[in-house]
This record gives structure tokens, sequence and C-alpha cells, in this order.
């Protein structure tokens, strides 16, 4: 299994120390780093400048907003940023929900699994530089029909100028529920589950062996990657955790309960299959009311610790290969310090 360094989005202002943690995972032994988007900062640009000196660390999004740009045009960011690194592009894309899809990038949400077919396709026809690209899928139509509003009729076929330096760059997609899970073992490279653990990853395992049974579908469970993101932090004795499992409680309890609007948290929904449905409901209830530390305060140790690696040295390498033992083939780790960088990695090795 390897490990990513997980740089996420920016909060207020852009964060500090950045080139000290990226230096440090390619010296340590990361195998790569990878950048999010949400509302603010984006996912290509900070890939790109963090990523510049580097030389043996693969590149990731995870994930780039497939709503945020048209299916061309994450094509030529990916080839883009391919060259330039030297064949070392992740493109990890998503479908984000309706609040960001439709609130921030006014595009309609429905449909999203036959949207991410469409762009799939569209960004591999990109990327293979075998013809012109075409769609006739309705989300992203290529050319625009003539008939379309505001159309001119003039629009054609293109074939991208720059010729990609591999038409099978990884493509790795952000999925939930069952379908968008299933679908996303047939047409990608690799999937970035959300809250997948060692105690529920037998719940996934139909549905990834659903994609792969598929004709056509392009990896299989050897050659697939996961890519499964958790907090890991090694602490001394039990006190230390209890703090940081308590820190963790507000994330939890922010994505289980504030994410999204009350009838559309797929991230609760999430929650909801590993058995918590009850749970979530309450923490919702609490959250969307304001109420957020009451929320908090619901969330059981036994669910962080199930979420996350955090333990002594010793319970840390165990729960590793406990989550190497369900088929993860990377850990997305947020990590504080160039030292922590290092630690972990030397701890791991």
């Amino acid at each position: 299994m390897k490990l990513g360094l997980q740089l996420g989005y920016w909060g207020a202002q852009p964060p500090s120390g950045i080139d000290e943690l990226v230096a440090a995972a390619e010296e340590s032994g990361f195998d790569a780093i990878f950048t999010a988007e949400a509302w603010g900062s984006d996912a290509f640009t900070p890939l790109a400048w963090w990523g510049r000196e580097t030389s043996r660390v693969r590149l990731g999004t995870s994930i780039v907003q497939m709503s945020g740009r048209t299916p061309t045009s994450i094509a030529m960011h990916a080839l883009t940023l391919d060259h330039l690194s030297g064949g070392r592009m992740i493109l990890g894309m998503g479908v984000s929900g309706p609040q960001v899809v439709e609130g921030w990038y006014g595009q309609p949400f429905a449909r999203p699994l036959a949207r991410t077919r469409e762009i799939v396709s569209i960004v591999r026809q990109v990327l293979a530089r075998e013809g012109a690209v075409t769609n006739d899928g309705p989300h992203h139509p290529l050319p625009l029909p003539a008939d379309a509003a505001g159309a001119t009729g003039l629009g054609k076929p293109l074939k991208s100028i720059v010729h990609p330096l591999r038409a099978d760059l990884p493509i790795w997609l952000g999925a939930e529920g069952p379908k968008n899970v299933a679908q996303t073992a047939e047409i990608a490279d690799g999937w970035i589950p959300i809250f997948y653990t060692p105690n529920t990853a037998a719940m996934y395992q139909p549905w990834l062996d659903e994609g792969f049974a598929r004709p056509g579908a392009r990896q299989t469970r050897k050659t697939f990657e996961i890519a499964a993101t958790c907090h890991l932090q090694i602490v001394r004795d039990a006190a230390e955790k209890q703090q940081v499992v308590d820190t963790m409680k507000h994330h939890v309890a922010l994505y289980m309960g504030g994410m999204g609007a009350k009838d559309a948290n797929f991230h609760k929904e999430v929650f909801t299959r590993m058995g918590h449905g009850a749970l979530a409901d309450k923490v919702q209830e609490l959250y969307l009311s304001g109420r957020k530390e009451d929320a908090v305060a619901l969330i059981p140790n036994e669910l962080v610790d199930d979420m996350h690696i955090i333990g002594t040295l010793a319970e840390v390498k165990e729960k590793v290969a406990q989550w190497e033992a369900t088929g993860v083939t990377t850990l997305l780790l947020s990590l504080r310090s160039a030292d922590e960088v290092r630690t972990i990695a030397e701890a791991l090795a």
C-alpha cells in the first residue's frame, strides 16, 4: 500500500508551509500528492505550483468538480499537467452535490451518473487523440447542435492540437452510492471513497464486483486502485488519543449533519448505509438547528476510531495493515508538518 499526501483545498487564506510538506513527501517515499477544490481555490493550479519542484511523486486531484468545467477543458488541464510532470498526473473527478453544482456553478445536477459517464468518455477521447471528439449524449453534446439555443451552427468536431503524453492517463472517481461505485469500477482506473473503513469495506465489495463484471470494464480488482482518505496520527498514550478523537468528532459531525441540503446530504447517506442512520438523523437535526456542539457530543469514540488511524506506533501499524487487507492501495493522509510526514513515512516503510 502506498501513501499519498492530501493537501486539500484552501480556507480563508492560502495555507503556509506547503512547500516543506511536499518536499518531505518527495524525499520520504510518498507515492503522490493530491489537491482538492470546493468553492474557493481550484485543484489544478496548486498542483502545478507545488508540484513544480518534484520529480518523482504522482500529482493527483481529489477531486475536481466536474460541473466546474466542460469535459474538454478538464482534459486540457490533465494533458497539460501530464506533459509538464513527465507523465505523473492522476485525474480525480467527482460530481459534488446539488448545492454546489447549482448554487456555485449554475449547472443542473440531475442524472449525475449519466453525466459522469459522458464526461469520462469525452476526456478519454481527448487523451486517445484517435479522431475528432464527438458526443451524442444529452448533457455534453459535441459539437453543439445547430438548433441549440444561441448556437451559430458553425461548431465542428475538433482534435487536440497537443498530442497527449499518455492515452491511459489514470482517471479516478469519487463515488459514494451503490450505482456510482459500480459505475466507477466499470469505467475508471481507481476510486476515491469517502468514509471507507475496514469495518465497512465488505459493504462495497458487491458494488465493485458488479462494475468489474460489466462488459468492457477497464480494470480488474487486481489492477484497480482504491485511494482511501483518513486522518493518521501517532500518539503517546490513551489520553492523547482521546484528545485527537475529540477533535475529529467535529469533522465527523460536519459531514454527517452539516453538509448539503437536509434531504440531499450524500455523506449522511453513507453513514446511514454504515448502520448509523438513527444517529445521523439526530446529528443532522441538531447541526442544522445551530446546536453544533450538541451534535458533536453525540459522535461516539468507536465511530471516529473506525474511520481513522489514531494510536501508538504499534497500534497504527496494526490498523494500517487492516486497511491494506481490505484492498486499499493508497492511504491519502492530511498531515501538518514536514516532520510528521517523515515520521509516518519511516514508521510505515
